[in-house]
């Protein structure tokens, strides 16, 4: 099982924080924007005498809000093709160990989500990559690359879109070949759509459920963590209309009992009423990616493309090892000036090594995946304190 990229450094940040060092924390897309009031107020509000099981596949109430959500984006679903689960994680998992058997292959363009790998682990699948790079932006190579890896244990293609660690979007014409890939060998498509309500393009949302011709390869991954900044109730939803796919999945359900019962409440009160607060965090999210990249792009040395969605930009820095840099940045390095909070020691900057994101550990050494999940001033002494830290980190 790999250790998470995103969180290994996390027992160095906490002695950092021991010491009194204020630590601007760019590593793991945690949204720093309140949840929706009207979320928060069901939660205060709960009038239940029992907190009892739910149903394995999640309360009705719930998969009936989120039909209408989708329907939103065009996407028609009965409620019956919602399964809830316990965060998109278990979504991932649970779609990997229904549909996969040991030994069986996944196709997924990297640099891509650290957890997939974990879960195709646990379901004893093998992971084939085609590898994206930061020179063409991450886009997809060309479709060749992607049936040049099929073989007779290939079962599925992967794709998270908009894309985490990147923000890449894919296009239509991208989308179309993915599906033509998909019908001429069978293949399920997984589509981790977690990050839709972030595009910041012009170009239409491509879900995969909008594919003609494949209604029964797509199982589609989604979750409330990031539209609603409540990563922490652990509401997701796994989506197709494929019947002996959903039956297989409800056994997993139902071995684990049920998805949060308050989580599920929560979630629910943050469907209907809350299109104002969607409008304020997607318009927010737009300043805070023009103010990181600007940001990094203007250090010396530092490139990061335009993402066009979600909230990570995948940058590079001009170190040889961003692992050994990343942990450096917290166990040895603390910038101090006028402008430093009172009450700490000093500041460092958390980010998350991109070669965790690649199955091959030596590709992305001088990458860092960066979440612009804080607010535009704290972004802007997070990029200055990691000025700081690359010149000093560069002058040893």
């Amino acid at each position: 099982m790999p250790a998470s990229p995103i969180r290994k450094l996390a027992p160095l940040a906490d002695k950092a924080e021991e010491n009194g060092t204020l630590i601007y924390r760019l590593n793991i897309g945690q949204p720093d924007l309140p949840s929706p009031p009207k979320a928060l107020d069901s939660l205060k509000h709960i009038d239940r005498q029992i907190l009892e099981y739910s149903p394995s596949q999640g309360y009705l109430s719930l998969r009936k809000a989120l039909v209408n959500y989708y329907d939103r984006y065009q996407i028609k679903l009965d409620p019956n093709d919602i399964i809830i689960t316990c965060g998109g994680s278990e979504a991932v998992l649970f779609a990997f160990m229904s549909c996969l058997n040991p030994g069986d292959e996944i196709i997924i363009p990297e640099p891509a989500y650290a957890n997939y790998m974990s879960f195709a682990v646990s379901a004893g699948a093998v992971i084939k990559t085609v590898v994206t790079t930061i020179d063409e932006g991450f886009c997809l190579p060309k479709i060749e690359k992607f049936e040049n890896l099929i073989t007779p244990r290939t079962k599925a293609i992967l794709i998270c879109n908009p894309n985490n660690p990147t923000g890449y979007l894919y296009t239509q014409k991208e989308m179309n070949q993915i599906r033509d890939l998909v019908k001429k060998y069978n293949l399920y498509l997984f589509s981790d759509e977690v990050y839709r309500e972030y595009i910041y393009t012009g170009s239409p949302y491509i879900s995969a459920m909008h594919l003609e011709g494949i209604q029964d390869n797509v199982i589609l991954i989604d979750s409330v963590s990031k539209r609603y900044s409540e990563c922490g109730i652990r509401i997701g939803a796994l989506i197709t209309k494929n019947s002996a796919v959903k039956e297989t999945v409800m056994k997993f359900c139902q071995a684990r009992l049920s998805p949060p019962l308050i989580g599920q409440i929560v979630a629910e009160a943050s469907i209907e009423g809350t299109e104002q607060y969607s409008r304020e965090v997607y318009e927010e999210y737009l300043e805070r990616r023009k103010c990181l990249v600007d940001g990094v792009n203007r250090i010396p040395g530092c490139y990061s493309p335009i993402p066009m969605g979600a909230f990570y930009t995948v940058a590079s820095l001009p170190v040889d090892d961003t692992e050994k840099f990343c942990a450096w940045c917290l166990s040895d390095f603390s910038w101090k000036d006028s402008e430093t909070p009172e009450g700490t020691t000093g500041e460092t900057v958390m980010m998350a090594p991109a070669s965790g994101f690649y199955s091959n550990p030596d590709l992305g050494k001088n990458q860092v995946r960066l979440a612009y999940v804080l607010d535009k001033k704290k972004i802007k002494r997070a990029l200055f304190v990691l000025s700081k830290a690359l010149e000093a980190y560069n002058a040893l």
